[in-house]
């Protein structure tokens, strides 16, 4: 592969940039409020002609004098929306209709998955995405240059989606902004990235992680951007099972031939390969010296990680907290997702997103509320720090009160615009006869089982089973001796935690309306074999695969029950 170079440049163009796109941000810190107000009026006044725009009276809204009669007319115009209230509007816009949610067309869709089989298609206007994806992303890597200033001299390694995964009817494309991000980059940014682009194109993924590992273990990577941390499980296993492969295909300058790589991507990345003998004799120095080769060996001189750490997340991140060199920054991904980027972590590792106050409109009600028909609406600036809320946003993309679905909780603030951190989705609750059983709880439940009775736990899973009012809990423990009673006995310790945390959940348990959980233990790979499985039945990119840890989903226990010892 090419040299490292231009780090000079990047680091130099990206603190220019970010430096300055910063300053928006901190300018609008100093009073919420008023930001706030001054983005409402920017979507009402972007969005005022569209037809979406003049249905839900606009125009009439911009007239208010006061931030406060602004904020009445918004409530009395516009309802709350899911995606579903938005998919007629979103399949016109796909057919080639104009000026409905908001003037003119898509430049392009993201795409994800919804409440029904059919996917979200996320629109994504020139307007959102040279803002948030293009200058609030360049002050999101200067950010990391502030905490390490050498992490862009060396490699990058971004695990993201492809570019373009399909075309809407009017031949719109959609797929991952993230793709579409990498590609629209300037070149010298490009060449610090360790990979070319096609690799995230090669439809098998084990021959894509296995391209992506071998270019990027034969250089000096000191950032690797993956959002889900299960990735960086996936990679590893990718580098324990095929670093002998590796190596031989370092030091021949090779991408190894029975991997499933389809030949015109394989014709386009062998041309970046050259013969790297020294670089495999180190390689095989790694190995031979400490066995299983991790990060912090093949790369010894990262800086930055960033996943996400919240949520559900944080199971993940517990396999992995070993890997990585001592003094490595792990940073936060942020709250992030295909319908809002709604901000970013700025203080180094303490995953506190900064909201963007000056790029969308936010509201919230009270997490305790969420079964109230007509709840008390916040404003960003009202929020307060320690409470838990419900998110929902306007943006620049056609998204107005567009309910999230996120439980997040006020962490502190950026000058005065409040910080927060992702719960888990709202959709994470599960309730058979009204216990509203936390997926969050459940997570600190296995976790406080594990260090009860000292069995790790590498992945585990729970299913709510109407029928039977019982749940169904899946383990797979570390050890693979574990016994059907000692399971048993670790399920027994996780509804105790349950029935302590959880009052309505002591009660129904208690009355006998719920049964005591029932234990499984899961094969090896249990993750990994679900994913599959799915992925074969054309989920999403195995980098974004995302999955909740409690749920009430038949088909899903289903193939879980498959997956047991």
């Amino acid at each position: 592969m090419k040299k490292e170079k231009n780090a000079g440049l990047i680091t130099f163009a990206l603190s220019w940039v970010g430096r300055k796109n910063k300053k928006f941000l901190t300018k609008a810190s100093k009073d919420c409020a008023r930001a706030e107000e001054n983005t409402l009026r920017g979507i009402l006044e972007y969005a005022k002609d569209s037809e979406w725009g003049k249905a839900h009276n606009f125009s009439k809204i911009l007239s208010a004098r006061t931030s406060e009669e602004l904020y009445a007319l918004w409530q009395k115009n516009v309802p709350v929306q899911d995606y579903e209230d938005l998919r007629p509007f979103i399949e016109r816009h796909k057919n080639g209709e104009e000026n409905i949610l908001f003037p003119g067309k898509p430049m392009m869709y993201a795409t994800t998955s919804g409440t029904t089989k059919e996917p979200k298609w996320i629109p994504i206007t020139s307007m959102y995405y040279d803002n948030i994806f293009s200058k609030m992303s360049k002050v999101w890597l200067y950010n990391f240059i502030e905490h390490r200033p050498k992490v862009f001299h060396g490699k990058i390694v971004s695990i993201v989606g492809k570019a373009v995964e399909g075309y809407a009817p009017d031949g719109t494309p959609c797929g991952s902004v993230s793709g579409r991000t990498w590609v629209d980059c300037p070149d010298f940014i490009k060449g610090g990235y360790s990979a070319p682009a096609e690799v995230f194109a090669i439809q098998d993924y084990t021959a894509r992680y296995y391209t992506l590992m071998r270019t990027g273990i034969e250089q000096n990577v000191t950032l690797l951007i993956a959002a889900n941390p299960s990735t960086i499980i996936e990679l590893q296993k990718n580098v324990d099972e095929f670093y002998d492969d590796y190596v031989t295909d370092i030091e021949n300058g090779t991408l190894n031939s029975k991997m499933n790589i389809e030949p015109e991507l394989r014709e386009v990345l062998e041309k970046n390969y050259k013969p790297n003998p020294k670089r495999a004799d180190e390689l095989r120095r790694l190995k031979a010296k400490y066995g299983r080769v991790l990060p912090k060996h093949y790369w010894p001189n990262l800086q930055v990680l960033t996943t996400w750490k919240c949520g559900n997340t944080r199971v993940y991140m517990e396999r992995f907290n070993y890997f990585f060199p001592e003094g490595m920054l792990y940073q936060e991904f942020s709250y992030f997702s295909s319908e809002c980027r709604a901000g970013l972590v700025m203080n180094g590792d303490d995953d506190n997103t900064v909201l963007f106050a000056h790029m969308h409109f936010f509201e919230f009600t009270d997490a305790d509320d969420m079964e109230n028909p007509n709840p008390h609406f916040y404003r960003l600036h009202e929020l307060e720090k320690g409470k838990r809320y419900l998110v929902y946003v306007t943006t620049y993309a056609g998204l107005y009160r567009y309910n999230m679905n996120d439980m997040v909780e006020c962490t502190g603030y950026y000058g005065t615009i409040p910080m927060i951190q992702f719960i888990q989705k709202v959709n994470g609750i599960v309730s058979m006869t009204g216990e509203k059983l936390h997926e969050k709880q459940f997570i600190d439940a296995v976790q406080e089982a594990s260090r009860q009775t000292g069995l790790a736990v590498q992945f585990f899973v729970g299913f709510a089973d109407l029928q039977d009012s019982v749940y169904h809990m899946y383990f797979e423990f570390e050890k693979r001796d574990i016994t059907q009673a000692q399971c048993n006995d670790f399920t027994a310790k996780v509804d105790e935690y349950l029935k302590k945390e959880n009052m309505e959940y002591a009660a129904k348990r208690d009355s006998f309306r719920v049964k005591a959980p029932v234990g499984h233990i899961l094969v090896r790979n249990a993750f990994e074999k679900y994913k599959e499985e799915k992925l074969k039945d054309g989920g999403r990119d195995g980098a974004q695969f995302k999955m909740l840890l409690l749920m009430q989903d038949d088909a899903k226990h289903e193939i879980f029950k498959k997956l047991t010892e």
